[in-house]
């Protein structure tokens, strides 16, 4: 089925209901009122699967957000246009820049990725550090990119801000580990995978769990998918069946948004940082070119991920020891391990299911 917004942006998704996972729609506007009932779906959520729509129609910051996203649309479209590799700045240690095709890693055995994607400094668009070489077109969007960051990290704090209070956290607790204005891995990403040849289709990004806070997506093909947790066992049903990949509809006017390890860490388990991959896109849409656009929200680059302090969030258990590592290392780590290199990190919340 094939949905076209206001803007006239067009939307497709060609799979069966039961091979597609019923994400919670959650409203911007009801989050932004406080409203209860919004406020605990939305907790809810956070600790079952991870993963909710996030409507943003029907107000000024979301109206304005989506414009912008589907003028960033275009400029993705053109990006990948160009001869990127002369950013791919990963052999300096950087996670900054350009990844093409087949120079990332989809599971522990070494199969290269099938999509290539551009990611952009929220320190550099903000003037937080020194400006990274770029193609031209990202330099003259630099006000656009600028402004998506902007609603972007407003989202987050907002749904920060919700958790603050679920969690029985301090005011604090958690944004001012986010703050904009701090330096951090915060970025944005344009991806583009191109149509894969019928006879040799596969993943085209491989099971994973995002390592920072929050992810903010916006798609208009099919192809994510989420592995829901498996039902536990009971002798009522001692024979539940193991959990299956579902798709995710995209929906016009709604981001995706997902929780990170990060969010894990700070909650010692409570928060769930779900599995998911991308695959060709379902049914007709296969021989189309897909992109996205994601904003990353990690934080600050000196907090500690450890449990915080809090009557909601478990304790330690009796001998365990937290590995404690800032965010700046746990980025790093992880963004460069899917490259191939310094493979220690790896693993995510779900480390035994990648």
């Amino acid at each position: 089925m094939e949905e076209v917004t206001a803007s006239g942006a067009p939307y497709s998704f060609d799979a069966p209901s039961k091979s597609t996972v019923p994400l919670l729609r959650l409203s911007l506007r009801k989050l932004q009122e406080f409203d209860a009932e919004e406020s605990q779906r939305f907790f809810e959520a956070s600790k079952d699967l991870g993963f909710f729509y996030l409507d943003l129609q029907g107000i000024d910051d979301g109206q304005s957000m989506l414009s912008d996203v589907d003028a960033l649309f275009g400029v993705g479209e053109e990006l990948f246009q160009e001869d990127l590799s002369q950013f791919d700045f990963s052999s300096e240690g950087s996670y900054f820049g350009y990844k093409g095709i087949g120079k990332g890693t989809i599971d522990k055995t070494g199969t290269k990725d099938r999509n290539e994607f551009y990611n952009v400094s929220k320190d550099d668009i903000l003037s937080l550090s020194p400006p990274l070489s770029c193609p031209a077109l990202l330099t003259t969007h630099r006000p656009l990119l600028s402004s998506f960051i902007h609603a972007s990290h407003k989202i987050c704090t907002l749904l920060l801000t919700h958790l603050e209070n679920r969690l029985a956290l301090p005011s604090g607790g958690l944004t001012s580990l986010h703050r904009l204005s701090s330096p951090s891995g915060d970025q944005v990403r344009f991806t583009h995978a191109p149509p894969q040849p019928p006879s040799n289709r596969q993943v085209a990004l491989g099971g994973h769990t995002d390592f920072g806070s929050l992810t903010v997506l916006f798609n208009r093909l099919g192809g994510l998918q989420v592995l829901p947790p498996s039902p536990p066992s009971s002798p009522a049903s001692p024979d539940s069946k193991a959990s299956e990949w579902k798709f995710v509809r995209p929906l016009p006017g709604h981001a995706i948004v997902n929780l990170g390890d990060a969010l894990v860490k700070f909650s010692h388990g409570l928060l769930r940082s779900n599995i998911h991959r991308v695959l060709t896109p379902p049914g007709r849409d296969a021989g189309r070119e897909r992109y996205c656009l994601v904003y990353f929200s990690r934080p600050e680059d000196g907090v500690l991920l450890r449990r915080l302090e809090s009557e909601v969030i478990p304790r330690l258990r009796e001998g365990e020891v937290e590995e404690v590592v800032d965010a700046k290392e746990w980025v790093l780590r992880r963004a460069m391990s899917v490259r191939g290199r310094d493979m220690r990190g790896w693993e995510g919340t779900e480390g035994g299911r990648l």
